[in-house]
């Protein structure tokens, strides 16, 4: 019935006969080379989803009636044309309120024909659209996913009532999502829906994202980045002490997050007031030897630029080799970092290998050599004095 319903449609038109050589999608290629035609484009297109939907209205009827029916929807949806799937969308939500989570949906949600993920995707939020989904639904869904579905998408419309553990394990695929809906999952997670209170707290959504591994869990770098950046875009939820929270956990993780450089020099430019707070982090990382991970000692060394001067104590903290290498890669803070550590009461408190480095004081060790010739050559000569006198004295005494 379905079939013959979209067959009249497709060999009619309420706006002009077709023959049996005309397509609709030929009437509207051939009406739309100028605006006036265009418009008429847009005329005809708009009859022919009410078309449709007049055509489909006894098998929708009947699909209420006897669920196994909405299968037939499934199986056609992928080949019909942009009017046909327009009308469609259009009958689903009554549709699917209709009919509920029937065993016969639930059966066709569990093997959805190829084609008609968009379909499914508009009845599992027609189903769990404000209200709680069954137990059975749930089930159904998360089967889908780990059996054939692998598109994290479709785990969306019962993300809010997943266990956390579930949501933490599948969160790194959910990053692979496109960026929109990336920031819905997020805002979903955080906040929950009308019948659920939130999945995760801000501060485990971010150390879930530095807690993924590209090469590990094959995700593209820039997927994490684009995550991190849109945590960061919502700053009434991802707020100043979220971050202090986070970055206090992170900064004890081993290894270090790849991101956590990153991560805190975007917590600079977001909240100034976290100055004080990230000297703390850096003054860790220096106790962390943070210079043995390459990437992180790049990282490092811009946040000490971007925080100077506070960052001067920081960087006095460093061994003398790594103070040296950072000074080499960031010539803007010898001057600065010179002048500060001039201050009588900072001089006094450093070690003499640190003024060696900053210039400020003389490397002993260079000098001993010359120091050393010299006592060594001032022994020789008073031995060769001695040497003479003595031999002055036999002289005088043989005499």
């Amino acid at each position: 019935m379905l079939h013959l319903s979209l067959y009249f449609f497709q060999d009619s038109n309420v706006e002009k006969p077709l023959d049996e050589n005309q397509s609709l999608s030929g009437i509207t290629k051939d009406i739309s080379s100028d605006t006036r035609q265009s418009s008429t484009s847009e005329s005809i297109a708009s009859s022919s989803v009410t078309e449709v939907q007049r055509c489909m209205s006894l098998y929708f009827a009947l699909c209420t009636k006897k669920h196994s029916l909405f299968h037939q929807i499934f199986v056609i949806y992928s080949s019909t044309s942009k009017p046909i799937k327009q009308a469609v969308h259009l009958q689903i939500p009554i549709l699917v309120r209709t009919i509920g989570s029937s065993s016969e949906l639930l059966e066709i949600i569990s093997d959805p024909p190829n084609g008609s993920e968009s379909l499914l995707m508009q009845v599992l939020c027609t189903l769990t659209d404000g209200t709680i989904p069954s137990p059975e639904l749930i089930f159904t869904i998360r089967k889908l996913y780990d059996t054939k579905v692998k598109d994290a998408e479709i785990l969306i419309p019962i993300l809010p009532f997943l266990p956390k553990d579930e949501v933490l394990l599948i969160f790194p695929q959910l990053i692979k999502l496109p960026l929109d809906k990336l920031q819905g999952v997020i805002t979903l997670a955080v906040q929950g829906s009308s019948h659920s209170g939130p999945v995760l707290t801000p501060a485990e959504v971010l150390i879930a994202i530095h807690g993924i591994d590209p090469d590990r869990d094959g995700i593209p770098l820039k997927k994490v980045t684009d995550a991190c950046n849109a945590c960061f875009e919502q700053r009434q939820i991802f707020t100043h002490q979220v971050l202090a929270k986070v970055l206090n956990q992170l900064v004890e993780q081993i290894p270090l997050p790849l991101l956590f450089m990153r991560t805190v020099l975007q917590a600079i430019g977001a909240f100034p007031s976290l100055v004080d707070f990230i000297m703390d982090i850096q003054s860790r990382l220096v106790s962390k030897q943070i210079w043995k991970y390459p990437k992180l000692w790049v990282g490092f060394l811009k946040c000490a630029q971007l925080t100077k001067p506070q960052s001067f104590g920081v960087l006095l903290q460093l061994p003398p080799a790594q103070l040296e290498n950072a000074l080499n890669r960031t010539p803007a803070l010898k001057s600065p970092l010179i002048a500060h550590a001039n201050q009588p009461n900072i001089r006094s408190s450093l070690p003499r290998s640190v003024l060696v480095v900053l210039g400020i004081a003389s490397d002993s060790q260079n000098a001993s050599p010359v120091q050393t010739t010299q006592a060594q050559t001032g022994e020789t000569g008073n031995s060769a004095k001695d040497a003479v006198t003595e031999k002055s004295k036999e002289s005088s005494s043989a005499s």
